[in-house]
C-alpha cells in the first residue's frame, strides 16, 4: 500500500488539469509573444488564463503575472518592493515563521543595508496585530505576513495587518501559497497590496506561479529580459503551465466546499487517534484559525527523521517540516518561534491530507505511526529513564 500524507509539500496533477494542458505541449506550441498566427492562438489561451485566475482572486487581469514559482512571487513582492522605496526607509518587516522564500530574501535584503524585524507568534503560530502596531514606523515600505503557515496550518489576521501596514504608510505582501484551494482568496477584500501564489499546490501543475501587483504598486524587477509580462518579468511565457494553473484554480474554487469538509473529517480522525492512542505528543498548531488539511505533531524522546523513514518504509509519506527545508538536520524555526523546546521540535512530523485520500488510509497510518513510535522510543534511553521501560502500545 502507498500513501500520500504530504499534500503541504505538492498536489497530484488533477487529471481535468493535464488534459487542458495537452493541446499546448503539441498542436498549439507557439510563444505567446509571437505575431504569426501560432503566436495569436497562444496568446490568446494566456490572455483567458489570466483573467480567469483573476476573476478568481478578485483583481484585474492586468494586476497578475505569472512567475516561475511561488519563491519567485515571494522574492519579486519583497526584493522588488524594498529596492524600489528605498528612498522612503530601508525597514522590512515580516513574521518569524515565514516560508524561506521570504525568510532567505529578507536575509538577502540585510546584506545589503535593509534593517528586517521579525514578528513574533504565540504558541499555536498566530500574530498579533499588535505586536506589528509596536513596531511599524514611517520607515517601514513593506510588510509581509503569509495568510496560512506551511508547517502548522495556521491562518493569520491577514485584513487587520494589512489595515495597519497601509495606516503606517507601507506595502502589504502575504505568501498565499498554502492558502489555496482551502480559503477563498479575494485580494481586495483582504486589503493586500501583493500576493503570491503557486499551481502545484492545488493540483496543479510543477513550475508556475503568479504575483498579484495591485496597480499603482511599483516593484524593481527581479528577471530582466524581454517585454513578456508587460515589460516586468522576462522569459518565454509557459502556455501549457499558465493554462494548467488557471483550469487547476477553477476546479478548486469549486469543489473547495465539499472537499474541506471530506478533508476535515479525516484530520479530525487522525487528530483524535494519534492524541488518545500515542503518550507523549504534543499537537501544534491553532485548532480555531487553521486550514483542514494540516496536522502537525512533536512526538517526544523519538527523532523525526526517524519516524520519516520507518514510515517511508510502510509506505507511508509524511514530511518533517516544510520540504523546501527537508534536507537540514536543525529543528523547524516555525516551531521554535511557537516555543516549543528544541529537543522536543527534533521529534515533529507534519501530516497534510487531500481530496483523494481516504478514511482507511487515515486508520492504518495511525497504527503505522503507534508501531513506529513505540520501536524508536524502545531505542531511547531518554524515553527509557522516563518510562522506566514500561511503555507499549
Amino acid at each position: 500500500m502507498k500513501i500520500y500524507f504530504d499534500h503541504a509539500a505538492t498536489t497530484p496533477c488533477d487529471k481535468r488539469v493535464v488534459d487542458a494542458m495537452i493541446p499546448y505541449f503539441t498542436g498549439e506550441f507557439g510563444n505567446a509573444d509571437s505575431q504569426h498566427a501560432y503566436g495569436r492562438e497562444t496568446a490568446k489561451a494566456v490572455a483567458d488564463a489570466r483573467e480567469k485566475i483573476a476573476n478568481l482572486i478578485g483583481c484585474k487581469p492586468n494586476e497578475l503575472y505569472f512567475t516561475g514559482s511561488g519563491t519567485e512571487a515571494d522574492n519579486w513582492a519583497l526584493k522588488g518592493a524594498a529596492l524600489h522605496n528605498r528612498d522612503k526607509g530601508n525597514r522590512v518587516i515580516i513574521s518569524s515563521i515565514e516560508h524561506h522564500a521570504i525568510l532567505n530574501a529578507a536575509e538577502w535584503l540585510e546584506k545589503n543595508g535593509f534593517k528586517v524585524t521579525r514578528l513574533p507568534v504565540d504558541k499555536t503560530g498566530l500574530i498579533s496585530p499588535s505586536d506589528l502596531e509596536k513596531v511599524i514606523d514611517d520607515k517601514t515600505t513593506v510588510v509581509s505576513v503569509m495568510y496560512v503557515n506551511n508547517e502548522v496550518g495556521t491562518v493569520e489576521p491577514i485584513r487587520e495587518l494589512a489595515e495597519i501596514a497601509h495606516r503606517h504608510g507601507a506595502l502589504f505582501h502575504s505568501d498565499c501559497v498554502q492558502a489555496i484551494p482551502y480559503m477563498k482568496i479575494d485580494v481586495k477584500e483582504l486589503g493586500v497590496d501583493l500576493m503570491s501564489m503557486s499551481g502545484h499546490k492545488f493540483y496543479g501543475p510543477k513550475g508556475i506561479g503568479a504575483l498579484y501587483i495591485r496597480n499603482g504598486v511599483k516593484l524593481d524587477k527581479l528577471i530582466c529580459g524581454g517585454g513578456q509580462e508587460r515589460s516586468q518579468r522576462g522569459g518565454t511565457t509557459n502556455t501549457p503551465l499558465v493554462v494548467g494553473m488557471a483550469k487547476a484554480l477553477e476546479i478548486a474554487s469549486k469543489e473547495m466546499t465539499a472537499n474541506n469538509a471530506f478533508i476535515e473529517r479525516l484530520r479530525d480522525r487522525f487528530v483524535d487517534r494519534v492524541l488518545k492512542e500515542i503518550p507523549y505528543v504534543r499537537f501544534n498548531g491553532n485548532k480555531e484559525h487553521r486550514i483542514p488539511s494540516v496536522a502537525n505533531f512533536s512526538f517526544e524522546f523519538v527523532e523525526g527523521e526517524g519516524i520519516l523513514m520507518l514510515m517511508d518504509f510502510n509506505g507511508i509519506a509524511v514530511s518533517s517540516g516544510s520540504a523546501c527545508s527537508s534536507g537540514s538536520l536543525d529543528p523547524s524555526h516555525v516551531l521554535l518561534a511557537m516555543g516549543v523546546p528544541i529537543e522536543v521540535s527534533h521529534g515533529s512530523i507534519r501530516f497534510s491530507f487531500g481530496k483523494d485520500n481516504t478514511m482507511e488510509e487515515v486508520d492504518y497510518t495511525v497504527d503505522k505511526l503507534k508501531e513506529t513510535i513505540s520501536k524508536l522510543r524502545e531505542m531511547s534511553p531518554l524515553f527509557n529513564v522516563k518510562t522506566g521501560g514500561t511503555y507499549n502500545v
